[in-house]
């Protein structure tokens, strides 16, 4: 489907400060220029700054702090991840969003949303998503067994860690499914799936980062072991370019995953574990696993040197003594 606004947009961005007339951007598009000063308004409500003048045509002075499908498709050069983008202003969950849109969507589609008013994490535990966050899902088809797919929050943490450390934050994964910069939490990451017992339909990883997000916006239970990607930078980041980044980890990722399978994968997240080494309480709705943690399985469950010996854990709130 043709979309003219962004064309327009992807035309003021490549010619940078030099004016661009209406005629010429009619010309290139074959619209009238009557219709050019139509989608030039209509950007205009949407948080672009236009500059126009008589006799030299418009220029673009600078673009809204908006996660809209143009700032982040202008520049993407993903092959799976990202070439179908949904936005929202408020959802109530982007992984519920993606869940339905599962099956019809395409591998790679992505639901993306300034803000969540029903975000959670694991156990359904909630997940304050403030504006200036980044709230994103992205559905993938694996052809994986179900069995696999705690695989794929491994993959995801990687990603995220990656693309935070080349924004200047030294980020690393906290077990089981958590980014954090200096012991504390600036992304959670929920994995979901549509599955039978051999058979999975569709998994959504949602990713949800603290990006230019003030610590005192969170709940006052969250604050002290959270930050966020602006408090550590002291200013904010651009969120378009930092969404650009982590798509292009995750689905460099992804085609890892895939074409040489998880093993290298798995060497990675344990380069970047935040968890291995240290003492931990692991709490399950079981019982309380107490020890060192000293390593990760292939499906990603948690090696624990107890008292009573060596235990693997599949899921739990882990906790640092």
């Amino acid at each position: 489907m043709v979309d003219r606004k962004m064309d327009i947009l992807r035309a003021l961005k490549g010619a940078g400060k030099e004016p661009i007339s209406g005629e010429e951007l009619g010309e290139k598009l074959g619209i009238s220029r009557t219709m050019v000063w139509k989608y030039i308004k209509t950007l205009e409500e949407d948080g672009y700054v236009i500059g126009s003048s008589p006799g030299s045509g418009y220029v673009l002075v600078s673009v809204p702090d908006k996660l809209y499908p143009s700032e982040i498709s202008i520049g993407l050069d993903t092959d799976i991840i990202g070439k179908e983008l949904h936005y929202f202003e408020t959802v109530d969950s982007t992984n519920d969003m993606a869940k339905k849109m599962g099956f019809k969507a395409e591998e790679g589609t992505v639901v993306i949303a300034e803000m969540q008013e029903s975000g959670r994490g694991r156990k359904g535990d909630r997940w304050a998503s403030p504006k200036g966050g980044i709230w994103l899902s992205v559905i993938l088809k694996p052809g994986i067994l179900p069995v696999h797919a705690p695989r794929l929050t491994l993959m995801a943490g990687v990603a995220v860690a990656r693309t935070i450390r080349q924004f200047g934050a030294d980020a690393s994964i906290k077990w089981p499914n958590d980014v954090v910069i200096d012991g504390k939490k600036v992304c959670g990451i929920l994995t979901e799936m549509d599955a039978e017992v051999d058979h999975i339909g569709f998994v959504v990883i949602g990713i949800g980062i603290n990006a230019n997000v003030s610590v005192d916006e969170l709940p006052e239970e969250l604050r002290e072991g959270s930050t966020s990607l602006s408090s550590i930078n002291g200013e904010n980041i651009n969120r378009a370019a930092f969404v650009q980044a982590l798509l292009r980890s995750l689905e460099a990722e992804y085609l890892r995953f895939k074409v040489e399978g998880f093993s290298k994968i798995l060497e990675d997240w344990i380069s970047l574990s935040d968890t291995i080494g240290r003492q931990v309480e692991v709490i399950t709705p079981q019982k309380i696993i107490a020890g060192k943690a000293t390593g990760i399985t292939a499906e990603g469950a948690l090696i624990v040197e107890t008292a009573e010996g060596m235990q693997e854990v599949m899921a739990g709130r882990c906790i640092y003594k």
